[in-house]
């Protein structure tokens, strides 16, 4: 019998016999692994949490009761249970469901998350608006897959904890964010896992202090209670969240149903701050080919029965894998190179290097804001730190980067991976503000290049220079071409731009991958009798001042071109200058519109904002015909 079949939504998961709750958790483990298949996805969070979403959702009565979720992707059992079964093979596609939450794809989803460590923070924010609204529900914040490793929910422990309001927190531990979990905090959750014994000596010496209580009295009963405090901080396993104001449950079989909805239905009798720590396994039950545990986070299409994936279509590589090979081989040469990344060796194409150079890697696990102190620090030193975080994520740590690097000029490099439109993971991982965010850093270099050669050539200028932090950025695509090794190409020279295409009529300056589309779209325009430069702006920050006077010497229109916000970008920078420079000459600027993308394929969002060959030479032929008219 199939119960899946018949879940539309909670109150269909509470129809279904208690006996038979694990079998209609296999059920939606199996359909994970079918769908994702084609789809791709964040597949292990979301098998590893089967059994504790089906728990949670027999326990608690949601929309009422409020169940947040941090790192979203621990969400596709919840989106199967919250009546979405039906649209999962859309998910991640265009005009699908969103591979994260979001509060306007279903009322169940209380709380959107994309980044991690941000549900115990906003359930203690919706905790105390019941208080104040003299409403009556629970609320849950179900923290894990490496979320912990983060300082918010601290933050949020030390807040919510000291006000005693009504919240319990789920700690889902499986020892995972993406790579294993780094840090101390990992270490005492495992050490809490290993140790269960002191659950049974806590239990054991309470009991007999209240038999000792009924006997000798009410000073026996102040006594006791001072003894039992003492017992509880030498042994309770749960001694850093009872500290912090945190009634403490566990550890718990996070795949046993049954465990799992007795300890939920004594919690829910309680009040005050309360944690349930649950242990997984990430990926549980996916046919994973390989033992790299990384593997499962997040995969391409794959074939549900032996995991392997489906070959990819280009032989061209990743601009991750090129700036993997490339810091590895530029560490042969720099013995000061050291790598930094916040959780993900394999995201970011570090793991490349660690297992070259293992003891110059350092994983902070998801702890931007310090992976970046960290680095300043290293810096101080004569070290030459090479920070490689998503662009999205180093949003988190911005003013560790203004505060602790770009004030004290220190040489930190920063690798920004997932720059631009990021494809399906949509909104909340979007890398389109970087430019933008990077441009108002003081002492601040940014940059793009525009092919695996290139990106090799600037980081050898990032090595050759001291007097400031540096930045370079680069999409989740295909690079144009594979990189020659690292020791045939030199260092670009500092703050100098490059003629891909002379013309007269009009110069398009591109950034960064947008220099190829750039090159075709002058190449039409020519049938149309236009004559266009091509510049490739590798340096964003500082431009090449010398260039650019001159093609404002020989051009009435300037088009900017940039996989990036227009707000306070590339082109708002340089529509800045020439209203200095040559107030005459007229500049479009091209980029992505201040507003949220949706997910799709990355091409299809491209397209959708015309950072394409044909939008790149639709806007220039519009341009020119609007500069002859008003020329005339």
């Amino acid at each position: 019998m199939s119960y899946l079949d018949s879940i539309k939504g909670p109150d269909d998961v509470k129809r279904v016999p208690r006996a038979e709750l694990q079998h209609l958790a296999d059920e939606v483990r199996q359909r994970l692994i079918d769908v994702v298949s084609q789809t791709g996805g964040h597949i292990g969070a979301g098998l590893g949490v089967v059994e504790l979403t089906t728990a949670l959702v027999y326990c608690f009565d949601s929309p009422k009761d409020k169940i947040l979720w941090d790192v979203g992707h621990q969400g596709y059992p919840w989106k199967i249970f919250t009546g979405r079964n039906e649209q999962l093979p859309t998910l991640r596609q265009e005009n699908g469901l969103s591979g994260f939450l979001r509060r306007d794809e279903s009322e169940h989803d209380v709380f959107g998350a994309g980044h991690a460590g941000t549900a115990l923070s906003a359930a203690y924010g919706v905790a105390t608006a019941r208080d104040v609204k003299g409403d009556d529900y629970h609320v849950v914040a179900v923290v894990g897959d490496g979320a912990m490793t983060c300082g918010m929910p601290y933050e949020g422990m030390n807040n919510a904890g000291h006000s005693e309001r009504d919240l319990i927190l789920v700690l889902n531990d499986n020892g995972m964010s993406i790579a294993p979990n780094v840090g101390a905090i990992s270490r005492y959750l495992g050490s809490v896992i290993s140790s269960p014994i002191t659950n049974r000596v806590r239990d054991h010496v309470k009991s007999a202090i209240e038999k000792a209580s009924t006997v000798f009295g009410k000073g026996m009963v102040d006594f006791a209670k001072n003894v039992e405090e003492s017992i509880k901080n030498l042994f309770s396993p749960g001694m850093l969240f009872e500290e912090l104001g945190f009634r403490y449950f566990g550890p718990i079989d996070g795949h046993d149903i049954e465990a799992m909805l007795k300890t939920f239905e004594l919690v829910k009798g309680l009040k005050g701050p309360r944690v349930v720590h649950v242990v997984t396994e990430k990926g549980k039950g996916f046919p994973l080919p390989e033992p790299d545990l990384e593997k499962f986070h997040a995969r391409a299409p794959y074939d549900p029965v032996t995991g392997e994936l489906i070959p990819a279509s280009s032989a061209s590589p990743a601009w991750t894998k090129v700036f993997g090979g490339a810091i590895t081989e530029l560490a042969a040469e720099h013995p000061e190179i050291v790598v930094i990344t916040a959780a993900m060796p394999s995201g970011t194409g570090t793991n490349i290097f660690q297992k070259k150079w293992p003891d110059r890697f350092f994983d902070v696990g998801i702890a931007e804001a310090h992976g970046v102190t960290f680095a300043a620090g290293l810096a101080t030193e004569g070290i030459r730190p090479i920070v490689a975080i998503y662009s999205t994520f180093l949003q988190r740590a911005y003013d560790s980067i203004i505060h602790d690097v770009a004030i004290q000029r220190l040489p930190v490099i920063f690798c920004m991976d997932r720059a631009g439109m990021v494809g399906a993971d949509g909104q909340t991982h979007m890398g389109l503000y970087d430019i933008a965010y990077m441009l108002a850093v003081p002492n601040m270099t940014v940059t793009q290049p525009k092919d695996g050669a290139e990106l090799i050539g600037l980081l050898r200028c990032a090595l050759s220079r001291d007097d400031g932090p540096f930045c370079l950025r680069y999409p989740r695509d295909k690079a144009p071409s594979a990189a020659p090794p690292a020791a045939e190409i030199g260092a670009v020279e500092y703050g100098t731009w490059e003629v891909l295409k002379e013309g007269r009529d009009v110069a398009i300056l591109a950034v960064g991958v947008m220099c190829q589309p750039a090159i075709e779209a002058a190449d039409g325009l020519a049938k149309d009798g236009v004559d266009a430069s091509v510049i490739n702006c590798r340096f964003i920050k500082p431009i090449d001042g010398q260039m650019l006077d001159r093609l404002l010497g020989d051009h009435r229109l300037i088009v900017t071109v940039e996989d990036a916000t227009v707000v306070n970008g590339f082109g708002s920078c340089i529509a800045r200058e020439v209203q200095e420079r040559a107030p005459e000459v007229r500049v479009v600027v091209m980029g992505v519109p201040d507003r949220t993308f949706e997910h799709a394929p990355r091409d299809r969002q491209l397209a959708a904002v015309g950072l394409t060959t044909e939008g790149i030479a639709r806007t220039v032929l519009s341009g020119t015909a609007e500069q002859s008219f008003s020329s005339r």
